[in-house]
C-alpha cells in the first residue's frame, strides 16, 4: 500500500538553502516528487526528509522506487511567491511506479545484500585486474612478502640444460678490509671480469679502492650477532655460501668457496665439476696435505682455503639451516669446519678432489708441483707462506708464468710425463708448464711419480707424515737431479704449443759431462683436450726426439698419447 495523508502539509520552502520546513513530518522518509510550478508544467524532483527537514535535489528523477509494498508516486504542488517564503501543499497520488535499477539507499534488508553483493563483486573484479597488472611486471616472489628466514631459499635461479661452462659458477672469495689490497693481486690473476661470475666478501667497506682490482666486493652482513670462542671473522665467512645464494643470481649451478689468497685455475674448475650432476647433493674439495692438520680438524673436510665445491642443491639446503647451525658449533675454530659440520647435518659426505690444492705445507712447494697427482689443478693456497715457486722471481712473478703457461694449455697444466734415455741412462721427468727434471740413473715410473720433499708440515715443520708418499731429497745438490724451469711458452697454431725449459744451475761444482751438456730443454705436445679429464686418465707418454742428440745445448723432446701397448719401462 502507498502512504497517505489525511490532508495536506503545510510546508515553507526556504529556496536560499534548497529545503522545506515541514510542520508534520509524517511522511515517506524518501522517495521522487513530483512539483508543479506556476505554470502547471510538471517536474520531478528527488527529496528526502530527515527530521522536521525535507531535502529537495533539483533535476533527480528515480523511478520505479519501491515505497513499502508497493509504489506511488508523490506530488508536491509549489504556489511560487514573489516574497521570500513561499506555502506549499503536499499530497500522496496512488500511481504505479517503475522499479529502479540503480537506488541510492534500499529500504528492505534485501535491498541491502544486493548492494552489498553488487560492491563485493566490484572490489573482486579491480582486484582481479590490478593483480594481473602487477603479476606482468613483476617477480613472483614479491607478490606477497615473505619473512626474512623464508624468503632466503626463494632462490630465482633459472637453470639450463647443457654441459657445465663458467658462467654456471659463482665464486665467493673471503677477504677483509684490511688484507684485500694487498691480496687482490692474487684475485687479479685468474679473475676475468667478461666471463667469471662472483663477489669478495668483506668486513667492511674498503678504505682504498683501485681500478685494477677486478673483483667486485660486497659487505657481509648479520654475521656479528653470532657467538664464537675463537674468531668472529670463521663466521662471518662460513656465511659466505649463504649470503651467496641468497643472492639469487640466474644459471647458478656450483657455488666455488676460497680465500683472498687462493689462485684458482677456472676451466679446470669448469672440468671437475662438470662431471658431477649440481641438481644432486655436492660437497667437493680436498684435505689438508698435513696429517696434523686432517687429525685436528677432520679427514672428512674440505679445507677452505684451497677451496671446496657446492652444488645448487645442496646450497639451497644449507640456506634454509645455516644460522642455526652456526650457533650450534660456535665452538669450533674455522670456517670450513663450520661448514662441514652443516653439510653433515644434512648427510653429504666429501667427494674429494685432488686438484684442489690447501698447501699446508712449510718450505718449497716444488717437488708437488713437479710430480703432480693426474687430475686437473684447480687451485694452489698459501703461496705466501712458501718460497717462490721459480728460482730468484718473487712469488708473484712466479705465478705469472704459470698462469701464462696455464692458458696456453689448461688442461695439460704441471701435468707429469716420463721417458728415458737409454743410451746415456737418464731418467726424464717433466711437469709440464713447469719444470723438468733429469736423472742420470734410471728410475722406475713408481719413483718418478713419487714427490721430492722439498717442504714440511705446517703446523710442527716436522718431516711428515703426508697424506701422500715422499721421497727424500739430498741436501747434496750434485746429488739432486738436474732442474731445469720454464723460460717460454708459446702457442703453436690452434692445437699445438711449445714451451722452452732452461737449466737451473745449482751449486754442485763437480764436473759431469752428461749434465752440464744440456742447457735448454725444448717440449712440443698438442693441447690436451678437457674431455680427457671424463674417461679413466692415462698418463701421457713423452719421446726424445733426433736420436737423443744434444745440438748446442739444447734437447727436443715430444709429448703424446702413449700407443695401446706401450709402457714405461726401464
Amino acid at each position: 500500500m502507498c502512504p497517505s495523508l489525511s490532508s495536506s502539509l503545510e510546508l515553507s520552502w526556504i529556496k536560499s538553502q534548497n529545503r522545506l520546513q515541514l510542520k508534520n513530518h509524517n511522511l515517506m522518509r524518501r522517495g521522487v516528487a513530483e512539483s508543479h510550478n506556476q505554470a502547471k508544467l510538471k517536474k520531478k524532483i528527488h527529496f528526502k526528509i530527515k527530521g522536521n527537514n525535507l531535502f529537495l535535489g533539483e533535476g533527480f528523477s528515480l523511478h520505479n522506487k519501491k515505497l513499502g509494498a508497493s509504489t506511488c508516486w508523490i506530488t508536491i504542488f509549489v504556489a511560487a511567491r514573489k516574497k521570500k517564503m513561499n506555502q506549499t501543499r503536499l499530497e500522496l497520488c496512488h500511481e504505479p511506479l517503475k522499479v529502479s535499477r540503480f537506488s541510492i539507499v534500499p529500504e528492505k534488508l534485501g535491498d541491502v545484500v544486493i548492494l552489498v553483493i553488487r560492491i563485493g563483486i566490484l572490489m573482486c573484479l579491480i582486484a582481479s585486474i590490478s593483480l594481473a597488472v602487477h603479476s606482468a611486471f613483476s617477480k613472483p616472489d614479491r607478490w606477497f612478502p615473505l619473512p626474512e628466514h623464508i624468503r632466503t631459499v626463494q632462490n630465482t635461479s633459472v637453470i639450463e640444460s647443457g654441459p657445465t661452462n663458467i658462467s654456471h659458477i659463482q665464486f665467493g672469495i673471503a677477504g677483509s678490509a684490511n688484507t684485500w689490497h694487498a691480496r687482490s693481486n692474487y684475485s687479479n690473476l685468474w679473475w676475468n671480469p667478461n666471463t667469471t661470475r662472483g663477489f669478495v666478501w668483506l668486513d667492511k667497506k674498503p678504505k682504498i679502492l683501485h681500478t685494477d682490482m677486478l673483483v667486485p666486493y660486497k659487505i657481509s652482513k648479520g654475521w656479528s650477532r653470532f657467538k664464537y670462542v675463537h674468531s668472529a671473522s670463521a663466521v662471518r665467512i662460513a656465511r659466505i655460501v649463504y649470503e651467496s645464494f641468497k643472492l639469487g643470481l640466474p644459471n647458478v649451478r656450483w657455488f666455488v668457496m676460497g680465500d683472498d689468497d687462493t689462485v684458482f685455475f677456472p676451466e679446470n674448475i669448469v672440468t671437475v665439476l662438470g662431471k658431477y650432476d649440481h641438481n644432486q647433493l655436492y660437497y667437493i674439495g680436498g684435505n689438508s696435505e698435513s696429517v696434523e692438520q686432517d687429525v685436528m680438524h677432520s679427514y672428512n673436510m674440505a679445507f677452505g682455503g684451497g677451496g671446496f665445491a657446492i652444488s645448487y642443491a645442496l646450497a639451497a639446503q644449507l640456506a634454509k639451516i645455516m644460522d642455526g647451525c652456526l650457533n650450534r658449533y660456535f665452538y669450533f675454530y674455522g670456517s670450513d669446519q663450520r661448514v662441514w659440520a652443516c653439510v653433515h647435518e644434512i648427510g653429504v659426505p666429501l667427494t674429494r678432489e685432488g686438484g684442489f690444492h690447501q698447501l699446508d705445507i712449510r718450505g718449497n712447494a716444488y717437488g708437488l708441483l713437479a710430480a703432480h697427482p693426474l687430475v686437473p689443478l684447480v687451485s694452489l693456497h698459501h703461496l705466501n707462506q712458501l718460497k717462490p715457486l721459480f728460482p730468484n722471481q718473487t712469488q708473484m712473478h712466479s705465478m705469472n708464468k704459470l698462469i701464462n703457461a696455464y692458458h696456453v694449455d689448461p688442461a695439460r697444466i704441471v701435468q707429469q710425463s716420463f721417458c728415458y734415455d737409454h743410451k746415456r741412462r737418464w731418467s726424464i721427468s717433466i711437469s709440464w708448464g713447469y719444470t723438468i727434471q733429469i736423472y742420470t740413473t734410471l728410475l722406475i715410473a713408481a719413483d718418478l711419480q713419487m714427490p721430492l720433499q722439498t717442504f714440511r708440515t705446517w703446523r710442527s715443520w716436522s718431516n711428515g707424515p703426508f697424506t701422500f708418499n715422499t721421497r727424500p731429497m739430498s741436501s747434496d745438490p750434485c746429488q739432486q737431479p738436474a732442474i731445469f724451469f720454464l723460460d717460454q711458452v708459446t702457442k703453436v697454431g690452434k692445437s699445438g704449443s711449445i714451451t722452452v725449459y732452461k737449466r737451473y744451475e745449482s751449486n754442485c761444482k763437480k764436473k759431469d759431462i752428461n749434465k752440464v751438456e744440456v742447457k735448454r730443454i725444448r717440449v712440443s705436445a698438442l693441447k690436451l683436450d678437457s674431455d680427457y679429464w671424463k674417461k679413466v686418465p692415462r698418463r701421457h707418454c713423452c719421446q726424445i726426439l733426433g736420436g737423443g742428440s744434444i745440438k748446442n745445448g739444447s734437447m727436443d723432446i715430444r709429448i703424446r698419447k702413449c700407443r695401446p701397448q706401450e709402457t714405461i719401462t726401464i
